[in-house]
């Protein structure tokens, strides 16, 4: 048996979310006004239409009016406006 497959059975007992033990963003959005993106790796654009945010697996690109970054920290990050759309680009 894998390793891999040792710390999965782990976690999955447990109960580690699979973003706290696996690095994977979690992407959650509240209506079409706010997106919260955890295990993000930072801002790579911003503008009042559009923000693109590197995460582990990939980027993600969002559209929208009025978008404005709200709380960010070490990871995590809250972006608040009108959403349109919201782009994975995987790696």
């Amino acid at each position: 048996m894998k390793m891999k497959d040792n710390i999965s059975r782990i976690n999955e007992f447990l109960e580690i979310p699979k973003e706290v033990a696996t690095n994977i963003p979690k992407v959650t959005m509240l209506g079409n006004e706010e997106i919260v993106i955890e295990n993000c790796k930072g801002v790579l654009e911003y503008e009042e239409f559009f923000v693109r945010v590197a995460t582990s697996i990939g980027n993600i690109s969002i559209n929208g009016f009025k978008l404005n970054l709200g709380k960010i920290t070490e990871d995590n990050i809250s972006i608040k406006g009108i959403i349109e759309n919201i782009d994975f680009e995987c790696r």
